[in-house]
């Protein structure tokens, strides 16, 4: 794995362990990252990775103070790439329900829909950052969105 690689997955599996709204500590967040297998992980490397991504501390549901990331408010534009907007996809082989950045799903899911069922899309429900979408064929579909995902909302 490249070097760059290693920091994309340390900065993927740090905003995975802060949406989970249990850890109270940078050092709660370094050892999580030490069991996950980031063995070169700091304290300070840990509170220059909080300030950079905006994390706060709060209350969660348990009344816990515990760290995590504001919502992305950033307005989407035409010109926006879809990997930026796109912050989760879920799938069976029923359907794909896919998580945006706000305001972002109903854009991407215009996109998807104006596709044709060759391309596996049978149509989309939007939300405000939640889509689902079913399709024909799962792994025609899932070309199409890999397709996608290196281009802009603009076509």
């Amino acid at each position: 794995m490249s070097g760059l690689q290693k920091q994309e997955a340390l900065v993927q599996e740090f905003k995975d362990l802060l949406k989970q709204e249990q850890f109270g500590s940078q050092g709660e967040i370094v050892d999580a990252l030490k069991a996950n297998g980031f063995d070169n992980i700091s304290q300070s490397k840990i509170s220059r990775m909080l300030s950079k991504f905006g994390a706060v501390r709060t209350r969660n549901a348990r009344q816990e103070m515990v760290y995590c990331l504001p919502a992305e408010l950033g307005v989407p534009t035409a010109q926006s790439p879809l990997k930026q907007l796109v912050l989760e996809i879920e799938h069976n082989e029923v359907m794909i329900i896919i998580q945006t950045s706000p305001g972002a799903a109903q854009l991407i899911a215009r996109l998807l829909d104006s596709l044709s069922k060759s391309d596996g899309v049978l149509g989309t429900i939007a939300g405000d950052d939640l889509f689902s979408l079913r399709q024909l064929m799962l792994v025609k579909l899932m070309k199409t969105i890999k397709k996608l995902s290196n281009s802009s909302l603009k076509t």
